[in-house]
This record gives C-alpha cells, sequence and structure tokens, in this order.
C-alpha cells in the first residue's frame, strides 16, 4: 500500500454512478471542528482528478454548497457528500460537520459509510467527543484510519501525535494503531521549523517526495534507513500480529523475512476488518500544485484497504407492520431498500434527499414506497406513501450530475421527494418494507419561538413542519400548558441555524421567548368553599349552589371528585355538572393561572332551583366553589422534576456533582462505567436544567453526555415559589 506510482488522472476523478458494488467506497471523515476535514476532502478530490486547481470552486466546486451561520467563522453545519474516482474505484467521501451540534449530522454519516476517517490536527490533538465517536465505531466494528492534519504548524509534531492517538484510540490495543509513513523534513526555516516535504514508507522503503507539487518516487540514502528501523519493525509485527495467517509470526520471529506483498495484504485485510488501524499524514496542496502531501497515499488505502458495500452486514429490515423480512447484503438484483440519511432544501430545485442504496437497484422515474416509523415524539408523524421517483444525480459541489440508476452500495440524490423525511426508508412499491432506525441524538436545549408578525404567524406551521422533517435530531413541542412552541435542539449553534433557517429557507421570523416550565398548583391544607350563581333577570334565571371540601392528596394523585350529597339537596343529574365545573376550573388553576393537581374535591351540600337550575349553571357554581375554597386556603406550586443521568469522565466528577447540587438537585447515586466514566444519577427541577446541555459541555470540555426524563412535580422552595409568583405579576 503507497508503494506504486501515480500518476494524475485528469477529469475522470469525477465520479459518476458505480457499475458493481465491489468498485464503491463509502467513507466518513470524523474529526473536531477545524481538524480540516474539509481542507482534506477537497485535497483528495484534487489529487483524484475532479478539481483542476486547489480551493473552492464555485460551479463546479469542490465541496457542497454549505449552510453557514457566521461565515467569517465559516462553520460548516452539514454532512456533505463528495464523490470522486480513483483506480476505477468509486469513492463516496461523506464530509461531517466537527461541531458538537450537529452531531445528527455525524451520525447520518456513520450511517452511510463503510469506514471511517478520523482527522486529527498535529496542532490541536484529540478531544474528547472524538474519543467517544471512536468507540461508538469500535462498538459496531466499523473500519477506521487516522489521519494528521497540519503538519506545517511551528510545533507540529508527527510522532509525538502518533503517540497520542495510540492513547486515545488504541485503549484495548496500542499496537494496531501504527504510522504507515513517516514525514520527511524539508530545510530548517529561521524560526527553527523545518516543514513536511514528503513521506518514507515504512514497508517499502520508499521516499515520496511532494516538494514540486508532484508525487516523486525515489530511493532513501544509507543514513535515512536507520532513522525508520524501529518504526518498520514495530509496523511489521503490529501487522503479523492481526494477519490471519497464524504460522506468520512464529515464521518471523524465527527470522524469516516476510514478503513485502504478503505484509500489504495482510495490512489491507487487517484494516478491512476493523482489527488494525493505519496512521497517515496529510496537507493540502499549495498554490498551482495537483497533489497535496499523503493524498495519494490516503487515496491507495481507502481504494485497497476499506471494506466494500459487499463486506458489510445485511440491514435489519421489516415490513412496515413490524414482521421481520431477511434481505441478502448488497445485492443489486435483490428487493429495494434504500434509506434518506439527509435532508436539504435548495431555494431552486426544492426538496433534496441524500440516499444510501442498502439492496436493489433504484432507478430513474420509479415509483416506490415511503416509509418513516418510531419519530412520532419528535414531531414527525408516521407515514407509508407512494412517490415517483424523479431525477437521480450525484453531486459534486453545486452541481447535480444526472445518472439513471443507482444500485446497492452507492450513494445519490433524489430530488422532489414531497413526503421522504431523513431516516426514512425507500422500497418497492409493491414490497414496502422498513429499515431499522439508527440512534438519534436526544435534543436537549428548549428553544421557546412565536411568530414575529402575522404573516409570519400563516407560515410558521409549515416551516416548523418542512424545518423538523429535514432534522430529524430537532422536536417540535407545541406545550398544551404553557402554549409555547418549543423547539428543542442540540445546542446553541443548533438553534441558531434553525432560526436562520426559518427567516431564509422559509421566510418565517420568529421571536424567541423564554422558555417556561410546566408548573402546577395545590392544596397545602383542608379547606371548604361555597359556590353561589344566582342570577334572575326577566324570564328563565340561573340558580345553583354548591359547598365542597378539598384537601391534599399524595403526589401523581391527580384530582378526585367524592359525592356525599344527602337528601337530594342537588339533583342527580346536576353532580355531573358540578364535578365537570371544578374539572375546568382545576385545569385553568386556582392561583398563579397553573394547573391543579393532587386534590380531593367532595361535594357536601347545595341548592337548587325546579325551574331555573341548570347544568351551565351548576358548572359555574361548581369552578366558583373552587376558587373560593382557595382563597383562604395555602397553595403550593408545583415544578416539574427530572430524573437526570450524567455519563462524564473520572476527571470531572467532582465539578458535574458540584454543578448538579448548585442547581437544587439530588445526587442518587454514581457508577462505574467502561473507559474511565462515571454515571451520575440526580433528581434536578426542570427549572435549573433549561440550558444544562450548553453548561455541561462546557464544564467538561464537550466529554459529557446526559439524558433526562420527567420523574414527578414537587413543591418549590417557598422563595423560589415567591419569585415565579412576582415574574407572573409582572408579566401580567
Amino acid at each position: 500500500m503507497g508503494d506504486k506510482a501515480h500518476t494524475h488522472p485528469g477529469a475522470a476523478g469525477r465520479a459518476q454512478a458505480a457499475d458493481q458494488p465491489a468498485s464503491v467506497r463509502n467513507v466518513v471523515l470524523v474529526g473536531h471542528s477545524g481538524s480540516g476535514k474539509t481542507t482534506l476532502v477537497e485535497a483528495l478530490a484534487l489529487t483524484a482528478g475532479a478539481l483542476n486547481r486547489a480551493g473552492r470552486v464555485e460551479d463546479g466546486g469542490c465541496v457542497s454548497d454549505y449552510d453557514e451561520i457566521e461565515h467569517r467563522q465559516q462553520r460548516s453545519v452539514q454532512l456533505s457528500l463528495v464523490p470522486v474516482e480513483q483506480d476505477g474505484i468509486k469513492v463516496n467521501l461523506l464530509d461531517t460537520p466537527g461541531y458538537a451540534d450537529f452531531v445528527g449530522e455525524l451520525r447520518a454519516g456513520l450511517r452511510a459509510a463503510d469506514a471511517a476517517l478520523f482527522v486529527v490536527s498535529a496542532s490541536d490533538g484529540v478531544d474528547g467527543s472524538t474519543r467517544m465517536v471512536w468507540e461508538e465505531c469500535a462498538a459496531v466494528g466499523m473500519p477506521r484510519a487516522i489521519v494528521i492534519t497540519h503538519l506545517e504548524a511551528a510545533r507540529a509534531d508527527f510522532e509525538e501525535m502518533t503517540r497520542t492517538c495510540a492513547e486515545a484510540f488504541g485503549a484495548d490495543d496500542p499496537d494496531a494503531v501504527l504510522p504507515l509513513y513517516l514525514p520527511l523534513h524539508g530545510p530548517q526555516a529561521p524560526d527553527g521549523h523545518a516543514p513536511v516535504t514528503g513521506l518514507i514508507g515504512l514497508l517499502s522503503q520508499k521516499l515520496f517526495d511532494y516538494s514540486t507539487g508532484e508525487r516523486k518516487e525515489s530511493e532513501p540514502g544509507e543514513d535515512q534507513l536507520p532513522l525508520i528501523e524501529e518504526a518498520r519493525n514495530r509496523l511489521i509485527e503490529g501487522i503479523i500480529a492481526e494477519s490471519e495467517d497464524e504460522t506468520l509470526m512464529d515464521r518471523y520471529l524465527g527470522g524469516e523475512q516476510v514478503d513485502v506483498g504478503t505484509l500489504i495484504q495482510d495490512l489491507e485485510r487487517a484494516v478491512a476488518r476493523g482489527v488494525f488501524f493505519p496512521v497517515l499524514a496529510a496537507a493540502p496542496a499549495a498554490d498551482g500544485a495537483r497533489q497535496g502531501l499523503g493524498t495519494v497515499e490516503l487515496l491507495e488505502l481507502v481504494t485497497r484497504g476499506f471494506p466494500t458495500p459487499l463486506e458489510g452486514e445485511a440491514p435489519r429490515v421489516t415490513t412496515p407492520d413490524g414482521k421481520p423480512r431477511e434481505v441478502a447484503a448488497c445485492d443489486p438484483d435483490g428487493p429495494l431498500v434504500a434509506e434518506v440519511v439527509k435532508t436539504s432544501s435548495d431555494p431552486y430545485v426544492g426538496r433534496i434527499s441524500l440516499i444510501r442504496v442498502f439492496s436493489g437497484t433504484l432507478r430513474a422515474d420509479q415509483t416506490v414506497h415511503v416509509s418513516g416509523h418510531g419519530l412520532a415524539d419528535r414531531g414527525h408523524e408516521d407515514h407509508d406513501v407512494d412517490e415517483r421517483i424523479g431525477t437521480l444525480s450525484t453531486p459534486f459541489g453545486k452541481l447535480q450530475r444526472p445518472v439513471s440508476h443507482v444500485i446497492a452500495g452507492d450513494l445519490a440524490c433524489v430530488a422532489k421527494l414531497g413526503r421522504a423525511e431523513t431516516g426514512d426508508t425507500i422500497s418497492a412499491k409493491d414490497d414496502p418494507l422498513l429499515m431499522e432506525p439508527w440512534e438519534m441524538p436526544d435534543p436537549l436545549l428548549p428553544l421557546a419561538i412565536q411568530a414575529h408578525s402575522k404573516p409570519d404567524e400563516d407560515k410558521l406551521s409549515q416551516g416548523l413542519a418542512r424545518l423538523v422533517a429535514e432534522d430529524p435530531t430537532m422536536r417540535l413541542e407545541q406545550n398544551q400548558d404553557t402554549h409555547q412552541v418549543v423547539l428543542w435542539c442540540l445546542g446553541e449553534a443548533h438553534a441558531d441555524v434553525a432560526l436562520e433557517r426559518l427567516r431564509s429557507r422559509y421566510g418565517v421570523q420568529v421571536d424567541v421567548v423564554p422558555h417556561r416550565v410546566s408548573l402546577r398548583e395545590t392544596f397545602g391544607a383542608r379547606a371548604e368553599g361555597r359556590g353561589r350563581h344566582v342570577k334572575q333577570s326577566g324570564g328563565h334565571g340561573q340558580y345553583a349552589i354548591c359547598q365542597i371540601e378539598v384537601e391534599p392528596l399524595p403526589g401523581g394523585s391527580g384530582i378526585e371528585f367524592v359525592d356525599k350529597v344527602v337528601g337530594g339537596a342537588v339533583p342527580r343529574q346536576f353532580i355531573p355538572s358540578v364535578e365537570k365545573g371544578v374539572r375546568a376550573q382545576a385545569s385553568r388553576g386556582v392561583a398563579a393561572g397553573h394547573p391543579l393537581i393532587d386534590v380531593r374535591v367532595t361535594l357536601l351540600d347545595g341548592k337548587a332551583h325546579s325551574v331555573d337550575s341548570s347544568d351551565a349553571a351548576f358548572q359555574t357554581a361548581g369552578a366558583l366553589a373552587l376558587r373560593e375554597a382557595a382563597a383562604d386556603a395555602k397553595i403550593h406550586l408545583l415544578e416539574p422534576v427530572a430524573e437526570v443521568s450524567v455519563l462524564v469522565g473520572d476527571d470531572y466528577v467532582g465539578a458535574v456533582m458540584s454543578d448538579l447540587s448548585g442547581r437544587r438537585g439530588r445526587v442518587l447515586g454514581t457508577e462505574q462505567t467502561p473507559g474511565g466514566r462515571t454515571l451520575i444519577r440526580a433528581e434536578v427541577p426542570e427549572m435549573e436544567i433549561g440550558r444544562y446541555a450548553v453548561d455541561l459541555r462546557s464544564l467538561s470540555h464537550g466529554t459529557a453526555r446526559f439524558s433526562r426524563r420527567y420523574a414527578r412535580h414537587e413543591p418549590m422552595p417557598p422563595q423560589v415559589a415567591e419569585r415565579v409568583r412576582e415574574e407572573a405579576r409582572a408579566g401580567a
């Protein structure tokens, strides 16, 4: 691998549709923001001949028409597909955002890919979120390789960064994370920094010089070979340790010289099996150059070492009603099973769906079945509809190149699928199927919004529906208690992008308002109330009197209504009317406008009139009685309490527990988990964790995760309750 000469293929590097699964490689690039993923994709596209010059190209472009907020920072927030062709292999490069708020785009990239390139900056190192993604890939056995970038930085040290990667990614076996090449340094600059101008192959013992902008191969000098001997021996031993030939290690230790071709074959097999993780170096091409440092070697690793779609497992598939269905892995002649891994909107084309075909062949103008299930809690209705495939295309920058079909293992774009949403399954019209959905991160940052004006209000519902259809990591909530529209997001940047898309794509201007939690009220002690509704004004009057007693109940009891009327003081037909009035008033609240819960209301007595009493009159009397009882009683404000689970590195346990205590939280316990992490379980008032998704990320340097679920409502501390009442009075 990395031992053969390479020539620039020219415009042929722009990939079209694949003709067989064996000629496809689906690779996702993973790394923190600023690690150089997008620049690396550009460099690979240039080396493969998909570009004719370095840098972004507006129309014919290099990467994609990214949505960006804060253009000066060029923060990429979407998954982007860049297909290139190298040595007859179509390589689908999936560039993912590095910012934690867009982990949904990362998960989509992992779903669509068969292997991952972890991009690590030599100047920044490995962050905690990148380690967690590595562990996710390890859990499913996804093949991985590591690319070290930013070697031009003044204090960049390839050898030191390789050791850092081995520590971060090779917890089980550090000898499975080893470099395939060592950097060659040019003349030392006045500041003492010697730039990297080439690579030396540890297996081939060849020099690859990139200093002229074209890769040139040569033999090393006698003085250079001793410099690589230790690294070469360690690499050979690491490859042999993962070899499927169990006799190879004994032969090697016995002094036998193992053929380089055999080592390369074993290396490729070990990489494809996900048991060996090579480290490479890469840098973009200089102005006017056609090949960036290490890009040829990286493309060779991808095409020769990464697995084909044929080597992956068949997806778990059921019929829409849940019956299991066996589907062969990546068979172009099998039943059609494809998945929408990303949905975006183009101002000229409309909705564009990026799909991965897992089985069968998808053809233009074909009528297919679209199934979407399992995301109802995020504002996505379950649906089963038939739709016609319009134009199939393969993207490159802003261009979409039409293709006639897409086979199993390949990716492409479909325009104008009206109902298809991210995560939906596309199957044959007469054989509808449903893929098991991938795990979506739970959005935990609430963003309460309201329309800016009446025209915006008319467009808000449709704009929000289209927004959540594109992004399943966003949850739309219409809170019936607070009457707020709430977008649940993954973080502040995610929220900013949502607002910008509403404005720019869908023409909806919204205002952000303070998020309110669903408070409740309850009685603090027993109380009585009398409701009298007597009116007489010419003609039919209104007459209803009722006497009630209210007493508190344990949490979770709701509202009980008990009839203890004797002697027919309240006629039988009007007792349900009293209950209806009591419950209606309870839903409106009796003190601060929050629903009343956990009380028993007992109807004791009352009076009726043979002519003027009515259902409406006794409803009103019941409501008045409850309000009168509340006027003379102590009313407690109840707040929702969440059960919170925080998974955090051991280094941050103390800080997280202290922070939870400062939020009026009660720590219930801790539990050690693998990987040097601790699971903290606590109960925290929901009022105190509105921004916890942001604060925890800052507190743990992006290494912690948390989940939350509603536990119960419980009384607020008096000082907090009084503050809430004052805020309510001020708002009124």
